[in-house]
């Protein structure tokens, strides 16, 4: 069963926020105090690696457009630092940037201008994300909506008590979504993580696959539930709200 949290054990020990907008930084510090104990603020890339050498951050929100370093890469540099969730922020709404961000490291991304509400619901939810599944974790074996049960542990699903075929490749594709519930996984990420190899068209192949799993495994295929489509990035699985949860 998912870890439930109460909203006062939402808040992280500790956050990072690296930006170089000082009007920016000074108008989001008071807002992020309600979802972090402590509230780290780097301008530069090389400054966010010595606030993570001091400190263990429980999520970083990153901008993008550093004096240091920019972009992906920025991103990159950060992650190789630090396995804490990290929340970017872009100018850029496009899904290959997308893309390249989640392929850079990152867990999440908010584009400018946002709300502050937006930004505070996407911290908490990479912390309720983090602590439910720490590392070193077992991927999520069971879940359960409705009448449909599926064990990933055992390759078995079944509705109201009748068996539900899974091949071996849709397994693997829910065993992957799975390891991180609620993070979106590029189309690459799947691709790699389920045929381990270097040919073949990753969008198509996934395409084919998640229309099957929908087939199989949702209420209302047309409208999912639970294997969730980002436009142009990838796909995600959210777990079922539970009343004790919401």
């Amino acid at each position: 069963m998912p870890m439930t949290l109460s909203p006062s054990a939402l808040k992280a020990s500790a956050l990072l926020i690296v930006e170089d907008d000082r009007a920016l930084l000074d108008a989001l510090r008071p807002a992020l105090g309600d979802v972090a104990d402590l509230v780290l603020a780097a301008g530069s890339v090389h400054e966010a690696v010595a606030a993570l050498a001091a400190h263990e951050a429980e999520v970083v929100i990153l901008d993008l457009g550093l004096p240091d370093i920019a972009g992906a890469d920025a991103c990159r540099e950060v992650r190789a630092r630090t396995a804490a969730p990290i929340l970017v922020l872009t100018a850029r709404d496009s899904g290959e940037e997308k893309v390249r961000l989640l392929d850079a490291g990152a867990d999440d991304y908010v584009t400018k201008p946002f709300a502050t509400d937006e930004l505070l619901a996407r911290v908490r939810a990479l912390v309720r994300r983090s602590r439910g599944t720490p590392a070193g974790a077992r991927v999520l074996s069971t879940i359960t909506d409705g009448d449909l049960v599926l064990d990933l542990e055992e390759g078995t699903a079944e509705r109201a008590g009748q068996p539900i075929k899974l091949t071996r490749i849709e397994l693997a594709i829910l065993r992957t979504l799975a390891s991180q519930p609620g993070r979106t996984f590029t189309h690459r990420q799947i691709f790699d993580a389920v045929w381990a190899r270097p040919y073949g068209n990753p969008s198509q192949y996934l395409r084919v696959y998640m229309t099957h799993l929908r087939q199989k495994l949702e209420q209302v295929p047309a409208t999912p539930r639970l294997l969730i489509t980002d436009p142009g990035v990838g796909y995600r699985l959210e777990l079922p709200v539970r009343r004790g949860d919401e």
